[in-house]
C-alpha cells in the first residue's frame, strides 16, 4: 500500500450511498466516493462549474433517487459511474476522476489524490 491513501473500508460506504473525505495533506479539495455494489467511484469533490464542494451538508451528495451526484449550489447532476454532468450549468463537463482500487476490503486512492 506504499504511496496509497486508505479512505475507509468498503462496508463503510453503504451500497447506493456516497461519502466525503477531507483533502490529502497539503491538498485543497476533498474527495467523494460513491458505491454501487462492489464498485466504488471516486472524484475530486469540486464542481467543474465553480470549483466548490458538491455538498452543503456532510455526505449529502446524491439526489433523492440516489441516481446522481448533485452540486447543491446550483443543482448540476453528475452520473455516479463516470462523473459526467448530465444537467446544470456545467452540462457536458465532468468531475475529476480519481483512480481507486479495493484491496483486502479497503478503498485505496493515490496518496496525493485531490487538488
Amino acid at each position: 500500500m506504499t504511496g496509497d491513501r486508505a479512505l475507509c473500508r468498503l462496508e463503510e460506504i453503504p451500497d447506493g450511498a456516497a461519502r466525503g473525505f477531507p483533502p490529502a495533506r497539503g491538498g485543497l479539495a476533498g474527495l467523494v466516493a460513491a458505491r454501487r455494489g462492489g464498485a466504488v467511484h471516486v472524484y475530486v469533490n469540486a464542481c467543474p462549474h465553480l470549483g466548490i464542494p458538491l455538498e452543503s451538508l456532510p455526505d449529502r451528495f446524491l439526489d433523492g433517487a440516489g441516481r446522481h451526484l448533485v452540486c447543491t449550489a446550483h443543482g448540476a447532476r453528475f452520473r455516479v459511474e463516470d462523473g459526467f454532468c448530465v444537467s446544470g450549468p456545467c452540462a457536458g463537463d465532468r468531475l475529476e476522476v480519481v483512480e481507486v482500487r479495493i484491496e483486502g476490503g479497503v478503498v485505496l486512492v493515490p496518496a496525493g489524490a485531490g487538488l
